[in-house]
């Protein structure tokens, strides 16, 4: 039996999580193709070297198959969260306790018919547009309350969206 890696000694990976909005307000999610009742909005690695806006960009287009995205606003303090204990050890090769997050809001340029989730190494296997207040009930529990932290503090950009 492989002893589980101590928590502690593993560091945060640096990420970055983007909130694309609609014209109407309304947040991108995904839904993972290896855990189906997980949704998500995209996010990714920070490769070294690269901005957050960059990063972001990237990771739009490696996950959702477009980068048409117009980054609005960033998170000011960086959000963490751990993974529970059945995954830690198994994700990400072992290397990382979880993530340590930017999240940026980004304003989608495209339309839907741009999104196109067979991508290289695809992630996802459905996506939708939803409400900002049904987006926390869909995500898993363990990163709720990254989430939570992210719609309050993104709540004026939605807000501005939804009003135009």
């Amino acid at each position: 039996m492989s002893k589980k890696p101590d928590r502690e000694s593993l560091p945060y990976r640096p990420c970055v999580g983007i909130m694309l909005l609609n014209g109407r307000g309304q947040v991108f999610v995904a839904r993972r193709r290896d855990t189906t009742d997980a949704w998500q909005m995209p996010q990714g690695g920070i490769d070294e070297g690269e901005t957050v806006h960059e990063a972001a960009l990237r990771e739009l287009e490696e996950e959702i198959g477009t980068g048409a995205a117009e980054i609005l606003a960033e998170t000011v303090e960086k959000l963490r969260y751990d993974l529970p204990d059945h995954l830690l050890g198994k994700v990400w090769k072992g290397r990382w306790r979880g993530q340590e997050q930017v999240w940026v809001a980004a304003r989608f340029t495209g339309t839907d018919a741009d999104i196109d989730l067979a991508t290289e190494h695809p992630e996802f296997d459905a996506w939708k547009w939803v409400d900002a207040a049904d987006l926390t009930a869909l995500i898993v529990p363990f990163k709720k309350p990254v989430y939570e932290a992210v719609l309050a503090e993104f709540k004026p950009v939605i807000d501005r969206l939804r009003a135009a």
